[in-house]
């Protein structure tokens, strides 16, 4: 589904390069985990996948359902399926969450958007995710605090209904309750579309407790250092990064 190859990135009208030769390959319906210390370069692989302009390839590509989505805009990046939950969402005020969410599924989905079924989708995964649903005539994430921020990205997510999605630090401004709930509806959709695959950005084990990772992987000095399985985002929440060598530390 995604192949990422020998990627190079850094900042525009920056010299530092962030991802410094990155590759990974993720198959069909396969969760995959990133982790690594501050500044390691996880946000920047997420944002660089979603086509974010403040970011330069400089070498390498990414392939996407076996087509080269490099250099495609962010709009065509989310028409082809990819999906990326931010960990800080946009606020866009004068701009209806639901209008938002219509528009959205319109231009994904390239067909005119049904009223009747939009209304009752909305209804269904409002209370799949405890949302109230004033929201949807609110601005979008205006007012929202964390939660209901990172709720929101979730009921955009089954909206949209993409075949790759990426979590960006999901847990951050979740309380227990919040993030249960989240990883429910995740896993649900996960469960109803099995070809769907995931690459997860955390610092922490608790979003894996409930969305369990196929393969975790270590991101230092821009590239993979050691890949593993769930233990080994247990034993790098028991023992550090410090526990994987230099490579990961510096």
């Amino acid at each position: 589904m995604m192949e990422i190859n020998n990627l190079d990135v850094k900042i525009k009208d920056s010299e530092k390069m962030i991802l410094n030769n990155f590759s990974l390959k993720i198959n069909d319906g396969e969760v995959h985990a990133i982790m690594g210390p501050n500044g390691a370069g996880k946000s920047t692989l997420s944002k660089t996948i979603m086509g974010h302009y403040k970011y330069e390839i400089c070498n390498g590509n990414i392939i996407f359902d076996g087509n080269d989505v490099s250099k495609l805009d962010v709009s065509e990046r989310a028409k082809n399926g990819i999906f990326l939950c931010m960990q800080d969402p946009t606020v866009i005020e004068g701009v209806s969450n639901s209008e938002f969410l219509r528009t959205a599924r319109a231009e994904c989905s390239g067909e005119k958007v049904n009223l009747y079924s939009f209304i009752k989708d909305m209804e269904t995964f409002t209370k799949r995710l405890s949302l109230d649903n004033n929201m949807l005539h609110r601005s979008l994430n205006f007012g929202f605090s964390g939660g209901e921020k990172k709720k929101n990205e979730i009921l955009q997510m089954l909206f949209l209904k993409p075949k790759f999605i990426i979590l960006d630090e999901l847990d951050s401004g979740l309380d227990v309750d919040s993030l249960k709930i989240v990883c429910e509806n995740i896993n649900e959709y996960l469960k109803e579309n099995p070809n769907v695959s995931v690459l997860i950005i955390t610092h922490y084990t608790r979003v894996l407790e409930y969305i369990r990772p196929d393969y975790v992987h270590v991101l230092s000095n821009g590239k993979i250092q050691k890949t593993g399985g769930y233990d080994l985002a247990l034993k790098i929440e028991k023992s550090g990064y410090s526990m994987l060598g230099n490579d990961a530390n510096e």
